[in-house]
């Protein structure tokens, strides 16, 4: 069977819109039917969302609904589901997880989150102690999750564990899919410098995960888990953003209509960091090309690695720009966010919040490592743990 062109996809698409027409068809019933008619991923397989064309033309789709003001998905308010777990599930799962799982997930009916790091493994996410036990044709599963974005609104979440204690640590860990309501799932608040609690801890105490919501082989969740954070790093550090999107939007505004705050120095260092947030946000849009090849590979970590720089450092100038208003915090209410929002409100929370860009999605640290050693080819830095199994290590 023949890709669907440009052409093609276009007429699809008047035809979804001829069929539901936006202004008078309710918002779930439009997005269960455009991804029914193979137009919500179209790169994805046909049924599952797509039609199996070439990733590129998802932009003809997009452009022709956003003029029919037609409804999205509220891609922020689920990201983790569109930009984590589905391509895991695309690539792992089987084929009776991804027709539960997808639709609901693209649509956002259901809201997904990522249950990997722990308070003794972060940055080292391999050493993680969580614990599945198998029992039948369940997994008992044991342990403490941390920084958990929109755990407090989830209703699945993708989830690493320790299989095998007796084998080295990338080769103990399996991966599952953890239904967020099940009985010993415990959320609690973790309030951050913002004063919001947009992360969660999250505790799991004899939680049962049916085998049939494993994703891939027993043992072998850290090669699962590679999808997940390369494609992490993409939707974080190579989204789709116009030009003074993003940090530098803000900063911009305010220098063109505040003259009186501008001075020389800041006029040097705002268009330094207005070219290299246009350099970012051009290689980024390189990097999605790429994917259409296939999977993201390493250079996600250089871009996550510029986004959390130029946020702190382009925050960081809007605060200094501001003067004594950049001093001020619009207010600390404690509240649980529905979305993740990098640039929302002030230029107070903007500089708070994008502190916690270069921990999130993979530390920087981590991230250098990573860029040294697959991107440039660097010797890799001795690991003496490589080859100890799990329970032996030090902790």
């Amino acid at each position: 069977m023949t890709a669907p062109d440009a052409a093609e996809l276009r007429r699809r698409t008047q035809e979804l819109l001829a069929e539901y027409p936006p202004a008078t068809t309710e918002r779930t019933a439009f997005l269960r039917a455009r991804f029914d008619a193979g137009l919500a991923w179209v790169h994805y397989p046909a049924g599952l969302g797509g039609l199996d064309a070439p990733r590129s033309l998802q932009s003809v789709v997009d452009a022709a609904l956003a003029a029919a003001d037609a409804p999205d998905n509220d891609p922020r308010r689920i990201g983790i589901g569109l930009g984590m777990a589905a391509p895991t599930l695309l690539g792992f799962g089987t084929d009776e997880q991804k027709r539960r799982f997808l639709r609901p997930l693209w649509t956002g009916e259901e809201v997904w989150c990522q249950l990997f790091s722990e308070p003794g493994a972060g940055s080292d996410l391999a050493a993680l102690a969580t614990r599945a036990v198998r029992d039948g044709e369940d997994w008992v599963v044991d342990g403490q999750k941390v920084w958990t974005s929109s755990a407090h609104l989830a209703r699945w979440a993708i989830l690493i564990a320790r299989t095998d204690p007796d084998v080295p640590k990338h080769r103990g860990i399996s991966y599952f899919i953890c239904d967020m309501t099940d009985p010993g799932v415990e959320v609690r608040p973790l309030r951050q410098i913002t004063g919001e609690a947009e992360f969660n801890e999250v505790f799991l105490t004899g939680v049962r995960i049916p085998d049939r919501h494993r994703l891939g082989p027993v043992g072998e969740g850290w090669k699962v888990a590679q999808t997940t954070l390369m494609n992490e790093r993409v939707s974080i550090g190579g989204a789709r953003v116009p030009r003074e999107g993003g940090m530098i939007g803000p900063v911009a505004r305010t220098w063109r209509e505040r003259p009186e705050l501008r001075t020389h120095d800041l006029h040097q260092r705002l268009m330094t960091l207005w070219v290299e947030a246009e350099v970012a946000r051009l290689t980024a849009t390189r990097l999605r090309q790429q994917l259409v090849a296939g999977q993201p590979g390493p250079e996600g970590s250089g871009m996550k690695l510029a986004f959390a720089r130029l946020n702190q450092e382009i925050s960081g100038l809007e605060v200094e720009l501001l003067g004594q208003e950049g001093l001020l915090y619009d207010e600390w209410t404690m509240r649980r966010p529905e979305l993740v929002d990098f640039t929302g409100r002030d230029a107070g929370y903007r500089y708070l919040r994008s502190k916690g860009n270069s921990i999130e999605g993979g530390t920087s640290e981590v991230l250098l490592n990573i860029v040294a050693e697959r991107v440039l080819g660097l010797p890799a830095e001795p690991r003496t743990d490589k080859d100890v199994a799990w329970k032996d290590l030090a902790r």
